[in-house]
């Protein structure tokens, strides 16, 4: 087993988007040069929130377009592992033996859980809802990653799994690696409403394979300063979204700072200010687009990355379930019990021979 393994993913609910690339996928991109990289497709994670026929019917397509979105970004296609979670049963055998070793109290802390399902629209936790830290760290820990990187809303998430791992091997001995949190330089970007986190089922986001058009039309949407009527009233930038775009993507800093000190002088409409976004935007996803349709036209390799990638992950955690399953005692009990059911079955034959 290599000494340094990174764990990431998402759920294949659609394509990825900016909010995406700010909280985990600049770090998947640049941590992926350094460790031996697994990319979990998370559809068994998803069922906590979409679980209908029509969601799970979904899975395939956005599962490519979830590896498409990742590759366009940087991640390159030999360094990668992708796998499909659910064609991994394995996961939930080792997700079985860990839940035993966190409380219900402790899942209840974790504050991302309740906003998942309100935005969910559950009146109620689901149990697999609450118990979504600890699949994830069967995740983390059937691979037997060392490095995570996150966004803000998974770093509860991971800490559970350090916590299990800790107490796994205080009971049972040394066999996961206590995983590390590596969390985004932009940990959350507000989405183009301007009243919640970019997501996508709030369709407030901008996809990283958005057209030029698309991009465009959506940050001349965004919300901005309320109180500003004209464009010759002072305005806010502390806060607004538009500036908050400019702040990470816009790498012109002059022309960022211009911008804000006749914002604040009331010197500048909202119009320009969206447009120059709506134009480093798209010098930002120009590469990623051009990528994207890249790998896009190589017949089949998708498809093919998912398989090959949940064959060899499904061997991994075949081995890591063994090791588990040895250091917890539990081999030793059926074989036991197989070798007295042996021995009994013998004398039952002698005994009959002798008869």
């Amino acid at each position: 087993m290599s000494a340094a393994r990174m764990l990431t993913g998402d759920r294949p609910t659609g394509r990825l988007h900016l909010g995406h690339y700010v909280g985990s996928i600049a770090n998947r991109v640049r941590l992926h040069q350094r460790y031996e990289s697994f990319f979990i497709i998370a559809d068994l994670h998803m069922l906590t929130t979409k679980n209908t026929r029509e969601d799970i019917s979904r899975v395939a397509d956005n599962a490519r377009e979830m590896v498409l979105d990742v590759l366009a970004a940087g991640v390159e296609p030999d360094r990668a592992t992708f796998y499909l979670q659910s064609a991994v049963p394995e996961v939930g055998d080792l997700n079985t033996l860990l839940q035993n070793l966190v409380t219900v109290p402790r899942l209840e802390r974790v504050p991302s859980l309740k906003e998942m399902a309100r935005a969910a629209g559950k009146e109620e936790m689901p149990y697999g809802l609450l118990g979504y830290p600890v699949l994830q760290a069967a995740d983390i820990l059937c691979v037997r990653a060392g490095v995570v990187p996150v966004g803000k809303d998974n770093a509860a998430h991971v800490e559970v799994t350090r916590e299990v791992a800790r107490r796994f091997n205080h009971l049972y001995g040394e066999v996961f690696p206590v995983p590390e949190l590596i969390q985004a330089e932009t940990p959350v970007l507000v989405g183009t409403d301007g009243r919640a986190k970019m997501s996508k089922s709030l369709g407030n986001a901008i996809a990283l394979a958005d057209e030029p058009a698309v991009v465009r039309r959506k940050v001349l949407g965004m919300y901005t300063d309320p109180k500003r009527v004209r464009a010759d009233v002072p305005g806010t930038v502390e806060g607004n979204p538009v500036f908050a775009y400019h702040d990470v993507f816009n790498p012109d800093r002059a022309e960022v700072a211009e911008l804000a000190e006749r914002y604040r002088a009331g010197r500048v409409g909202d119009v320009e200010v969206k447009e120059r976004l709506a134009v480093a935007l798209n010098r930002f996803l120009d590469p990623i687009r051009e990528r994207r349709d890249r790998f896009a036209g190589e017949r089949g390799l998708v498809d093919q990355l998912i398989v090959d990638g949940t064959e060899r992950t499904r061997d991994e955690v075949r081995r890591t379930l063994t090791e588990v399953r040895r250091a917890m005692g539990l081999t030793g009990a059926y074989q036991q019990i197989r070798r007295r059911a042996e021995r009994a079955r013998r004398r039952t034959a002698t005994s009959a021979e002798r008869i």
